[in-house]
């Protein structure tokens, strides 16, 4: 496993805190990832995405999704116990999970559908007016504002 530090990125920026941690999470992550349940992530448009878990054999309301701490939180717990019945073959997986997802910044959850044994949850991206950008006039030297040029009219 490979160790690098971060110190010098940490001497040299500022604001830039969340990423290095981010970075340093992913690369001393030394537990492979789990694999259940299965996911897909899409980008649906230019500032939208969607995360469509397989969630089969959960109903809505044993599944919870949640944002806190800039990263969504998707687990899901079964409710009713399974009484008498005695399987052959059991490939449908109902153990209760939890899946984390870091966020961006400015990415909030436009909503979750479950439909079909999925659940699809809508992202958007969410630029603020003061990060997008904005020409900024030029003036003047001296302070006066620019002036233009115009046509004499001639009085008849």
């Amino acid at each position: 496993m490979r160790n690098l530090d971060f110190a010098p990125l940490y001497r040299a920026t500022v604001g830039f805190d969340r990423i290095a941690d981010l970075m340093d999470r992913v690369l001393s992550n030394d537990v492979a990832q789990p694999t259940y349940p299965p996911y897909n992530i899409e980008k649906t448009a230019e500032d939208a995405y969607r995360i469509s878990i397989a969630v089969a054999g959960f109903a809505p309301e044993e599944l919870t999704v949640e944002v806190k701490d800039g990263s969504l939180h998707i687990t899901a717990r079964k409710t009713v116990e399974e009484g008498d019945r005695t399987y052959l073959h059991r490939g449908i997986a109902t153990r209760a999970f939890e899946r984390r997802f870091a966020l961006a910044d400015h990415v909030r959850v436009a909503g979750a559908v479950h439909e079909h044994g999925m659940l699809h949850i809508d992202l958007v991206r969410e630029m603020p007016e003061a990060l997008k950008p904005r020409r900024i006039e030029i003036a003047h030297a001296n302070g006066a504002t620019p002036v233009l040029e115009s046509k004499a009219e001639t009085v008849n």
